[in-house]
């Protein structure tokens, strides 16, 4: 099916204001050629910025070096031969890929094994239908702790699971996608961007105050409080603007089948049990693993959550490790795994569905290597930051006027960490010189950095998100995407905004030794 042929049949209920945006940007969105191709012209456009850009002075010095920022020309010989010598191994290691790749085999065992078909009957038999969506939504968010998990675990399950209750499966990933990506820095769990993400703001408070200090759980309480929040708002976008849309597109006829929601047969409940008791014995390992504070699995400080802990650098293959064995377990109980061969062909098939993924990544990796040497993500993040320090504007506007940068450099430098150890060194001495402590600038900047993630084509994840929901409709591309996940940004954007400073006025405490304000 056509993008055209799908947009046609989603615009048959034209109503307000918003269904005609939301329309326009799909239309648009979708005369975008396909994210491969995307990637592929974004490369021929940044050689070419690369070349232009390079012959100008800028005046720009990168905050923490203190050397001249300059674009790099990579269509000279030197840069083109760079190009061709590391093409593979750019694409090799791109980390998005080898991330889904290996959990998605894990997640294709329990799959077809029956293991999670019956998971699901056994949920929907206990949630009420009504808290389905902030339930969903819920576990996205706290999803977080477990690093980039949620968008090969959450988002496709959010599919499967609203498209066994009846719903469109589209809705469901839109709402899992919400709470994984939208809702990034929302979590009630510390996390490993916790204490990245205050390196970086003491290393930008040290430039003005050489002993200032600042606690890895600043912003506890902040998103803590937020994970609330990004529910309430992910719910209310969910079904009253979202699932009304949604509900006139055809789902494809070839499309992966709804999973049965009847009642499950005794040997289904015995081989769950058994499987289930399988993965809690799993996870009864790995905790008594991590608690000796000598564990293999900490950093060499003793944490758990921080991003050098090899638990931390481990979640990916624990996840395909603790849904292989209760996969495996369930198969042999239930009969679905005859064999060991079933267990491999459960992989191969799994893997036969990622052709096109592996076919972006490829392309997304050769762009997003040439754009971050070109340095012109660099330039337009520092241009923007000296724009907002040269406007000069009041405390509160100042805050959001940084919301609104980073949401927007977000579009174009997907890491949080390098957003912000770019334009934290300028931003927060600049916000302490205005009596705005280092900790309130840490959390604006997190507010930005979430609100458009599920907006941007270049985020590394976008093109899988698309290809999870062309499972259930072939016809879907950028801009189906785009316009779907529309809502939750804006409405995300204005409502924690509003709720930063509301926050900020009633003096609630961001996190541990977080003060809102720097004595000057």
């Amino acid at each position: 099916m056509s993008n055209h042929a799908m947009t046609k049949r989603m615009n048959a209920p034209k109503t307000g204001g918003m269904e005609k945006f939301l329309n326009w940007i799909e239309r648009v969105g979708n005369k975008i050629p396909d994210p491969a191709l995307l990637f592929f012209y974004g490369l021929l456009i940044v050689w070419a910025l690369s070349a232009l850009l390079s012959q100008v002075d800028f005046g720009l010095l990168h905050p923490v070096t203190r050397q001249a920022i300059e674009v790099n020309n990579l269509l000279t010989g030197t840069a083109l031969a760079h190009f061709l010598a590391n093409m593979v191994t750019t694409f090799t290691s791109f980390a998005p890929m080898g991330i889904v790749l290996v959990a998605m085999l894990g997640v294709g065992v329990a799959d077809a094994s029956g293991f999670i078909n019956t998971g699901l009957k056994k949920m929907l038999n206990v949630t009420p239908k009504k808290l389905l969506t902030p339930a969903l939504i819920l576990v996205a968010i706290m999803s977080h702790t477990a690093a980039d998990a949620g968008y090969v675990l959450v988002i496709p399950l959010g599919g499967i699971i609203f498209h066994a209750a009846g719903r469109h499966p589209l809705v469901g990933i839109a709402a899992a996608f919400a709470g994984v990506s939208g809702g990034f820095s929302a979590n009630f769990i510390p996390a490993g961007i916790d204490p990245l993400l205050a390196g970086f703001t003491q290393s930008a408070a040290q430039v003005l105050d050489k002993d200032y200090i600042v606690n890895p759980l600043a912003n506890l309480y902040f998103t803590s409080l937020s994970s609330i929040l990004i529910v309430l708002i992910g719910w209310y976008v969910t079904e009253k603007i979202i699932e009304p849309r949604l509900g006139h597109l055809p789902i494809d006829a070839d499309a992966e089948k709804a999973p049965d929601l009847g009642c499950f047969s005794d040997m289904e409940s015995k081989a769950f049990n058994r499987a289930g008791f399988a993965m809690l014995l799993g996870v009864v390992i790995l905790v008594l693993a991590l608690i000796p504070e000598t564990s293999a699995l900490r950093s060499p400080d003793g944490e758990l959550t921080a991003f050098s802990a090899p638990l931390m650098k481990s979640i990916v293959p624990l996840i395909f490790i603790f849904f292989v064995i209760p996969g495996v377990v369930y198969g042999r109980v239930s009969g679905t795994f005859k064999a060991q061969g079933d267990i491999i062909k459960a992989m191969s098939q799994t893997m036969s569905t990622m052709g096109s993924y592996l076919v972006m990544s490829f392309f997304c990796a050769q762009f997003l290597a040439a754009f971050s040497q070109s340095n012109i993500g660099t330039l337009l993040a520092l241009q923007g930051a000296e724009l907002l320090k040269a406007l000069n504007m009041p405390g509160q506007l100042t805050i959001v006027g940084m919301i609104l940068l980073t949401a927007s450099v977000n579009l174009l430098i997907g890491s949080a960490s390098a957003k912000w150890a770019l334009i934290g060194p300028i931003l927060v001495p600049m916000l302490m010189a205005l009596g705005i402590s280092p900790e309130l600038s840490q959390a604006s900047y997190r507010v930005g950095d979430s609100v458009s993630n599920i907006i941007s084509p270049l985020m590394v994840f976008f093109p899988l998100v698309v290809v999870y929901c062309q499972r259930y409709v072939k016809g879907t591309g950028i801009g189906t995407l785009a316009s779907m996940m529309m809502p939750y940004s804006i409405a995300m954007l204005i409502g924690w905004t509003i709720f930063l400073l509301l926050y900020w006025a009633l003096g609630i405490p961001l996190g541990i030794q977080a003060p809102y304000h720097y004595p000057m």
